[in-house]
């Protein structure tokens, strides 16, 4: 890089078209040395396809980048690495069946000769990511299985695999999606770290507080084009929602009219089978009510809901539907008993990415899609799933097109799309809205809002606080896999989620259970 030229990466009038999309419109990015510079956008703005674009795993059709002042045009990710660019996608790409270790230097294995043969040295790469994840302070054994570690931790080591390149230039895509907020603390204090190195961060997130926490500069794309790029100083959480969406976004939660009436559900004594999660979890869900679950990390959130929807065993307790005893062993059975659940790991449990739009909207309903002689009725099918899909406007070339090739927000929308078919009367939603942009949001938040207004009744697991302040009737808190307590009307404040989220194991609630 010349000391004329004050940018180590620049892009100039970047273009890239799919099937049916021009993704990307002559998009010029330019980004300085020891610098955090945000990328921001609704969900198929083109932020993921430009870095993409810039990674070698799409090819642009016109434009060019320069690296350190010399063209780049890499045609694959090691191209990239080799030169310095490293990139931690939105969806994690892990293997999980090998260690920690073997994620991490995968593909650059250490070795060791013996004889004529060439050995992959497991001590020396144990060695390695010991230093690595003491360098970033994380605290996760090399030799573990990356199956068997939590998402967060996963998360965290596709971080330490990026850092461990030593790239000048790291594109970060929803790099905290699956972090507590300590977590997230950690990450910032890396980030930090590597700009005072000189590294350049490309930092992609739909979460605003974070930002402005982080960000010196920040470019907005919408629609495939970058509308403009500004010091992170001289813009606002308002006028940035602007810039992205296009209109005014003052109202971030929709009225919620329902008035919630009898109990619908209810759950008493739930216990795990496994002793480290969940124990005596008791709550009643009542018609057309938003109940949101808060809790930290940890809190075993999802284990509950996920136990409630039969994928998870109990020892104890029941789960009961207008006061009869479910008998939920399974998924089938929660469908059957008029329950859809959205899971939090959209990638991991949402999907099905061999298949299309039509495929992964319909699958949960294709009983009800049968014609007189029992065989599946097609044009039902894609006319009830292009319906659905087009409500929640759902970005897709195609109904055809593979839902993996969709952007992570787009996938989300389908995957509501999928339970609203079923039409559920309870709706389970984990992390409704983790990974998607202010604008779908919104529309999200407008069929919750629909749906209880129509009488069904909606269980939401959020980490987002103001998420679950603007949207639930009711907050039910659980810490350390123990219900904590519960938040209506003025008592729902981040404040009293917080206390209640961090209560276990305090004196006053140890009185409270003996008492």
């Amino acid at each position: 890089m010349s000391s004329e030229n004050p940018y180590i990466l620049e892009m100039q009038n970047i273009s890239k078209s799919f099937p049916g999309v021009k993704a990307l419109k002559d998009v010029s990015f330019r980004l300085k040395p020891g610098t955090v510079h945000a990328l921001m956008g609704e969900n198929g703005a083109g932020k993921s396809t430009l870095m993409k674009c810039l990674f070698g795993i799409y090819m642009k059709e016109n434009g060019e980048i320069h690296l350190n002042g010399e063209p780049a045009n890499f045609k694959n990710s090691r191209e990239a690495l080799e030169h310095g660019v490293s990139m931690i996608h939105q969806e994690l790409n892990v293997v999980p069946d090998q260690t920690v270790m073997e994620n991490i230097w995968l593909g650059r294995e250490f070795t060791r000769r013996i004889g004529p043969f060439h050995l992959v040295n497991h001590r020396k790469m144990a060695e390695e990511t010991r230093q690595l994840m003491k360098q970033l302070e994380m605290e996760i054994e090399p030799e573990g299985r990356m199956g068997s570690i939590s998402i967060s931790h996963q998360q965290a080591c596709e971080i330490a695999k990026a850092v461990s390149y030593n790239a000048s230039v790291v594109v970060m895509d929803e790099p905290t999606s699956s972090l507590s907020d300590k977590e997230v603390n950690h990450l910032f204090k890396i980030i930090r770290s590597l700009r005072e190195q000189n590294v350049a961060i490309i930092y992609i997130s739909h979460k605003m507080s974070e930002i402005f926490q982080i960000a010196d500069e920040i470019s907005v794309m919408r629609d495939g084009e970058l509308i403009t790029t500004a010091p992170a100083s001289e813009l606002d959480e308002d006028k940035l929602i602007n810039l992205m969406v296009g209109r005014d976004m003052s109202q971030r939660f929709p009225i919620v009219e329902a008035v919630p009436g009898e109990s619908v559900m209810q759950v008493k004594n739930l216990t795990s089978s496994d002793p480290k999660s969940f124990k005596n979890v008791s709550f009643d869900l009542r018609r057309g009510e938003i109940l949101g679950i808060g809790g930290l990390v940890g809190a075993q959130r999802t284990e509950l809901v996920e136990s409630i929807f039969g994928l998870r065993a109990t020892v104890e307790g029941t789960v009961s539907i207008e006061g009869q005893d479910a008998g939920i062993q399974t998924a089938k059975d929660a469908i059957h008993c008029g329950m859809g659940l959205i899971t939090e790991d959209r990638r991991g449990a949402g999907i099905f990415p061999q298949l299309n739009i039509i495929e992964n909207t319909s699958m949960p309903s294709l009983d009800r899609l049968t014609n007189k002689v029992g065989l599946l009725d097609h044009k039902t099918l894609i006319q009830k799933s292009t319906e659905m899909n087009e409500k929640f406007k759902t970005k897709t070339p195609t109904m055809e097109t593979k839902i993996r090739s969709l952007s992570g927000g787009n996938q989300q929308k389908v995957i509501v799309a999928r339970w609203m078919m079923t039409l559920p009367e309870i709706l389970i939603m984990d992390e409704p809205t983790r990974g998607i942009d202010v604008g779908a949001k919104y529309e999200i938040y407008c069929i919750m809002a629909e749906l209880a207004a129509a009488g069904k009744s909606i269980i939401m697991v959020s980490s987002e606080m103001p998420e679950l302040i603007g949207m639930s009737h009711r907050i039910m808190v659980l810490c350390d896999g123990r219900k904590t307590g519960e938040l209506e009307g003025e008592e729902r404040t981040q404040e009293n989620i917080m206390r209640l989220a961090a209560r276990f194991g305090h004196d006053d609630f140890k009185e409270e259970e003996a008492s």
